[in-house]
């Protein structure tokens, strides 16, 4: 840890069933989204990722029966591990108790002592952005899941060759390098990444914060992607509800002085502004949803929640 800095952690479960399907994700795919989970939490904190640590259970049928299945895993995750240099410099492997594939994630990171981005610092007044565009991942999601197993494998095999840019759920994007510029140019108050939905993680800041939020729906920076499901997307789903609650994005929301200058773009990834930050107040819904009418409502959060009574109507997950 160089002087001056400080030591952040972070741990992310990557689980079978509920992070990802072997018939619908390549060992390549969740190698790399295995790493980009953790990765993303660092990048929330402004830090720079200096080593990941891999616990990995498998059963025994995968690796007796299909022995490339773990190359092709360590594949994906080192693609990523040497694109933003960090280390895979331990683990553990083990047999898995279950048919499932189990894997934990740990990260180290740097930051300035004390300066690491939080989810408490936001004021109110300040103004709300996130990057990139939401909703992608939710939508790919979405399609891969309507897909024969034929037509899936094709997708999948298209993503491999394409990267991220145009597969954000099978190959998500770790904002590393425009946490690490928040943090740098003293640009945010507050920050989190987009991973459970932004209407569920934009609760988790306010809480966090103490205070309340206004979205611009009209202001959202719907995916490409999302918006080309609309015609098969179910009664009462839109682009809008995937950007507020599809989840999984992996972009980072943050806050800054409603007064600062915001750049359009940092380190190559589009800035856009979609609310503020509100006092908390007696009557007041923690998160409200201003339409294009003029009109605002409560938004509440409708992304993932581990261990709820009721599952979100718009879960991201692939149960």
């Amino acid at each position: 840890v160089p002087r001056g800095h400080e030591l952040l952690v972070t741990t992310d479960f990557s689980l079978e069933g509920r992070h990802f399907r072997r018939d619908w994700h390549s060992p390549e795919s969740i190698g790399h989204r295995c790493l980009a989970r953790g990765l993303s939490d660092i990048a929330a904190m402004g830090a720079r990722p200096v080593a990941a640590f891999l616990s990995l259970a498998l059963p025994a049928s995968l690796v007796m029966e299909y022995g490339d299945w773990v190359t092709r895993f360590f594949d994906g995750l080192l693609a990523l591990a040497e694109e933003h240099r960090v280390p895979l410099a331990g683990g553990d492997t083990a047999q898995s108790p279950t048919d499932a594939v189990l894997a934990d994630i740990m990260l180290l990171g740097t930051a300035p002592s004390g300066k690491a981005l939080r989810r408490s610092g936001a004021r109110a007044g300040d103004a709300i952005y996130v990057t990139g565009a939401l909703g992608g991942a939710a939508a790919e999601l979405r399609s891969i899941s309507r897909q024969t197993a034929k037509s899936a494998r094709a997708i999948i095999h298209r993503a491999a060759e394409a990267g991220g840019a145009l597969h954000p759920h099978l190959y998500p994007q770790p904002r590393l390098r425009v946490g690490m510029a928040l943090l740098r140019r003293r640009l945010a108050t507050a920050c989190i990444d987009l991973s459970d939905g932004l209407s569920t993680d934009l609760a988790h800041l306010c809480a966090e914060s103490k205070l309340c939020a206004e979205v611009d729906a009209a202001a959202l920076p719907v995916h490409p992607l999302a918006t080309l499901a609309a015609p098969s997307l179910a009664d009462g789903d839109s682009p809008l509800a995937l950007a507020l609650h599809g989840g999984e994005d992996y972009e980072l929301l943050f806050t800054a002085p409603s007064n600062l200058k915001m750049p359009w773009r940092i380190a190559g990834v589009p800035i856009t502004r979609i609310g503020r930050m509100l006092e908390k107040k007696r009557g007041r819904a923690q998160v409200v949803l201003t339409g294009a009418d003029g009109k605002s409502r409560p938004l509440q959060p409708g992304g993932w929640e581990h261990f709820s009574s009721r599952l979100p109507a718009h879960s991201h997950r692939t149960r």
